[in-house]
C-alpha cells in the first residue's frame, strides 16, 4: 500500500519516503538514477543520494523506476511530444504558402483532384479535407533526428527531491495536512485525500476538518471502516451521500444518487437524526439544497425507519410539508425593509456571513450611525471568523473600485470567468480604510511568533491559496493572481491532449496585446510565423495524443501582454478527453534541443475546467523590459465548436483588463505583517544558508537548512494562512 501512495508524497511534498531494503553497494545505481532525474529537471539531495547508495542495487533500481514515473508525469514527460513541422521552430512556413502547398499536393492526386477543384470554385477550401493537413507526416523518432542535444544552461530548472521520513509517517502527515487544510482542495486534491483517508482511517486524525468537502471525503472512508461519522450539519450528510454516489461533494453539480445498501442508509439516517435532535434549527439548511434532498429521500426511504423521526423531518422540509425558515431569508427580510442595523445584529450570530455581507451592508446603510454599527460589529466578531475569510474580505476591500463604471470580473469556483459593468454604489472610503486596518490587525494578531524568516524574493508576489478549487494540479502551478518573474530569452508554451472517443481538435494560440489591451497580433494555426515567433503547426485529431507549441523571442516581442490560450475547435471538452495539459518552457538563445525538453519546463498544469477556451496565465512586460507571469486559471464558455483566437480576442482583452491590475493577498503581505511585529525578515540570496533554524519561504526548498527549520513552498503555502 505504501508503494501505491508513495507518488502522492513525492508530488505534494517533493520528498521521497525513507528508502528501505537490503544493504549493499547501490552507489553506481544511485548516481545513474540521479543523472536520469537531471534530464527531467530533477535531482536527488545529497542526503537522499547517500541513503540510496547504502542500499542494494536492485532496491535502488526499483525505487528509481517508481520515482521516475512520478516526476516525468509531473513535468509532462510521460508522453511523446511530436510537432507537425519537423524542424520547429526552424523552417516554419508562411501560413498562406503552407496552405497553398497542401492544396497543390491534393491537386496532383487523381482521386482527390475533382473534389478539391469543386471547393476552389466555390471560393472556400476545407483544410480538414486535405490529406497532408492536420496529421503528423513523420514519426517521433524522425522528428528527434532533426534536433540536436539540449545545451545545458544555468537557468535550467532543477527541482531537488529530499529525503523524507518513514513511509507511513510521510503518508500520515500528508493526510493530516490535506484533511485539516483550511483551504478548499481542487479536484485532484480531493482525489488524493480520498486515497489517503482510506489508508489512514485508523490512524491519527486532524484536530479539526474545517472544509466541508474534505469532511465528506473523510466521512466516506470512516463509513467504509465502520468508524463514527463527523457531522454537525445536515448538509454534511448530503455531501457524504454525494461522495458515496461518486458525485460532486461541493454541491455545485447535480449528483445522480445510487441505490445505497441498507447499512449505509441506516448510517446516513442515524446521522441526520442525531444532528437535528441536537439542534432543530439546523433544519433551516435543508431549503438551500431542496431538490437534492428530495432525490436523496427516494434512495434512503426514511419512512421505513420510524426510530429516527428527526431524520424524516429533513425530507418533510424538502418536500415543503414543514416550514423551516432559513437564516438567509431572515436577513433578506430585514434588508428588504432597509433595516441595516437589525440585519447586522442578526448576522453577528454568524460571523462568517457577516463578513461576506460587509460590502452590501455598507453600501446599503443610510447614514453614518448605521455605517458605524456595521464596522463595529465586524471588529467585534473578527476573532471568530476564519483566517481565509478575513483575508478574502481584506483582498476584496483593497481592490474595491472607488468609483462606479468600472468593469467587474466574476470567477466561479470552477474557474469559469465573465465580465460585466460594476453598477454597485461605492463603499464609503472612511469605512473601507477602517475595516482594512482592523483586518490587518486581526491577521497580524494570529500570526505565530517567529524570530527569523528567510524569504526568496521570487515568492513575494505569489498569492496565498485562499481557494484551491480552481488551481490545477501539476508542476510549478501557483494560485490565481500570483506574479512571478520570467527569466529567459525564449518562451515556449505547449498543449498536449489525447482524445477518449471522438475526434478532438485543440488549438494553441498566443494573443499579443499592447498596454491599452488592443490586439497587436497573434500566433495560431491561421498565423504560423511572425517576427516574434513561430507556431508548431495544427494537429486536428489525437487518438494517440498530440502536441502543439508556440515559440516566442521575448526580446523581439513588441506587445505588453502575451496571452496563451487553448481553444477547443472540435470534439471533447477538457473534462471529457483522456488527458490534457498546458505548460511553458524557458530557454536561453543558444540552447538547441527537442521541441519539448523537460528540464526547461517551468510550469505544467492539467486542463480540467469547464468551458471551451482555457486561459492558464498571461505574460506581461514592464517598462524596464522585464517579463512576469500572472496566473489566471480561467475558462471561457466559448462556442460549441470552431473556437479561434480571432473570435474571442475582445473577450480575452476585456477579461484581462479587469484582472491584470488586481492585487491579491500575497506572501509579501504576510512577511510585511511579520516584520511589523518584530520578526527579522531576510531576503535569501540563493547561496548562504544560516546555521540555526529559520522559517524559510520560497519556490523551492534549498539544501542545507537546519533540521528544525520550518519550510514553506508552494506545495504547503496554505500553511501561511492563519486559522
Amino acid at each position: 500500500m505504501s508503494h501505491r501512495l508513495e507518488p502522492l508524497v513525492v508530488r505534494h511534498t517533493r520528498r521521497l519516503p525513507l528508502p528501505t531494503g537490503p544493504s549493499g553497494q547501490g552507489d553506481v545505481a544511485a548516481r545513474q538514477f540521479d543523472a536520469v532525474l537531471m534530464s527531467a529537471g530533477f535531482k536527488l539531495s545529497a542526503e537522499l543520494l547517500r541513503r540510496l547508495s547504502g542500499l542494494s542495487e536492485g532496491t535502488v533500481v526499483d525505487i528509481a523506476v517508481r520515482t521516475l514515473r512520478t516526476v516525468r508525469e509531473l513535468v509532462g514527460d510521460h508522453v511523446r511530444h511530436n510537432v507537425y513541422f519537423v524542424d520547429f521552430p526552424a523552417n516554419v512556413p508562411d501560413t498562406f504558402d503552407f496552405w497553398t502547398r497542401c492544396i497543390t499536393e491534393v491537386l496532383a492526386e487523381d482521386e482527390t483532384r475533382e473534389r478539391t477543384l469543386a471547393q476552389l470554385a466555390s471560393g472556400v477550401v476545407n483544410l480538414l479535407t486535405l490529406p497532408s493537413y492536420g496529421n503528423y507526416r513523420h514519426t517521433y523518432a524522425e522528428m528527434l533526428a532533426h534536433h540536436g542535444e539540449l545545451i545545458a544552461a544555468a537557468g535550467d530548472r532543477l527541482t531537488v527531491l529530499h529525503l523524507g521520513g518513514k513511509a507511513e509517517d510521510e503518508i500520515s502527515a500528508l493526510y493530516l495536512a490535506l484533511a485539516g487544510s483550511g483551504t478548499p482542495l481542487g479536484e485532484d486534491g480531493l482525489h488524493d485525500l480520498r486515497l489517503l483517508a482510506g489508508h489512514c482511517v485508523d490512524g491519527p486524525q486532524p484536530e479539526a476538518i474545517p472544509v466541508r468537502e474534505n469532511r465528506a471525503v473523510v466521512n466516506e472512508a470512516r463509513l467504509s471502516a465502520g468508524s463514527g461519522l463527523l457531522l454537525d450539519t445536515v448538509t454534511d450528510v448530503l455531501r457524504l451521500a454525494c461522495a458515496l454516489s461518486g458525485g460532486d461533494v461541493t454541491l455545485q453539480e447535480p449528483t445522480r444518487f445510487r441505490t445505497l445498501p441498507r447499512p449505509v442508509r441506516r448510517a446516513l439516517l442515524a446521522g441526520l437524526d442525531s444532528v437535528v435532535a441536537a439542534a432543530p434549527g439546523k433544519l433551516a439548511d435543508v431549503a438551500v439544497h431542496r431538490e437534492p434532498w428530495k432525490r436523496l429521500g427516494e434512495r434512503l426511504h426514511p419512512h421505513e425507519y420510524p426510530r429516527w423521526p428527526h431524520a424524516a423531518e429533513v425530507f418533510a422540509v424538502a418536500r415543503g410539508e414543514r416550514e423551516a425558515r432559513s437564516f438567509d431569508s431572515r436577513v433578506e427580510e430585514l434588508l428588504g425593509m432597509n433595516d441595516v442595523v437589525g440585519a447586522t445584529e442578526l448576522l453577528t450570530s454568524a460571523p462568517g456571513k457577516l463578513f461576506r455581507s460587509l460590502d452590501r451592508l455598507l453600501r446599503t446603510a443610510l447614514d453614518q450611525d448605521e455605517r458605524d454599527t456595521v464596522v463595529a460589529a465586524a471588529e467585534l466578531v473578527a476573532p471568530e471568523v476564519s483566517g481565509r475569510v478575513v483575508l478574502s474580505v481584506r483582498e476584496h476591500l483593497h481592490n474595491r473600485p472607488e468609483a462606479t463604471g468600472e468593469r467587474r470580473v466574476f470567477v466561479n469556483r470552477l474557474g469559469r470567468a465573465w465580465v460585466t459593468d460594476d453598477t454597485r454604489p461605492t463603499v464609503p472610503p472612511m469605512e473601507r480604510k477602517r475595516l482594512i486596518a482592523a483586518l490587518d490587525a486581526e491577521i497580524g494578531r494570529r500570526l505565530p511568533r517567529v524570530e527569523r524568516v528567510l524569504v526568496d524574493p521570487a515568492v513575494l508576489d505569489v498569492a496565498l491559496p485562499l481557494s484551491g478549487r480552481a488551481t490545477a494540479a501539476g508542476l510549478g502551478v501557483l494560485p490565481r493572481g500570483s506574479v512571478t518573474p520570467v527569466d529567459g530569452e525564449l518562451l515556449r508554451f505547449f498543449v498536449y491532449w489525447k482524445q477518449a472517443e471522438q475526434r478532438t481538435d485543440y488549438d494553441l494560440s498566443g494573443l499579443l496585446l499592447d498596454a491599452e489591451y488592443n490586439t497587436v497580433s497573434w500566433l495560431s494555426y491561421t498565423s504560423l510565423s511572425r517576427f516574434e515567433g513561430e507556431h508548431s503547426g495544427d494537429i486536428t485529431e489525437a487518438p494517440d495524443g498530440a502536441s502543439e507549441f508556440i515559440n516566442l523571442r521575448l526580446g523581439a516581442v513588441r506587445s505588453t501582454f502575451i496571452v496563451p490560450q487553448v481553444n477547443i475547435f472540435a470534439g471533447e471538452g477538457f473534462e471529457e478527453c483522456e488527458e490534457s495539459f498546458f505548460g511553458f518552457m524557458l530557454r536561453e538563445g543558444e540552447q538547441q534541443g527537442r521541441p519539448f525538453e523537460p528540464r526547461t519546463v517551468r510550469m505544467k498544469s492539467e486542463l480540467r475546467g469547464p468551458g471551451r477556451v482555457a486561459l492558464p496565465l498571461a505574460f506581461r512586460r514592464a517598462r524596464d523590459g522585464r517579463w512576469t507571469a500572472k496566473w489566471l486559471h480561467l475558462y471561457l464558455r466559448g462556442t460549441p465548436s470552431a473556437n479561434r483566437v480571432e473570435g474571442n480576442q475582445v473577450t480575452v482583452a476585456t477579461l484581462l483588463r479587469g484582472i491584470a491590475d488586481r492585487e491579491f493577498v500575497s506572501v509579501r503581505y504576510i512577511t510585511g505583517l511579520l516584520a511589523g511585529r518584530g520578526t527579522t525578515v531576510t531576503p535569501w540570496d540563493g547561496r548562504s544558508v544560516p546555521e540555526g533554524p529559520v522559517t524559510y519561504i520560497g519556490l523551492e526548498r534549498p539544501e542545507g537548512l537546519h533540521a528544525d527549520s520550518r519550510i514553506i513552498t508552494p506545495e504547503n503555502l496554505r500553511d501561511l494562512i492563519p486559522e
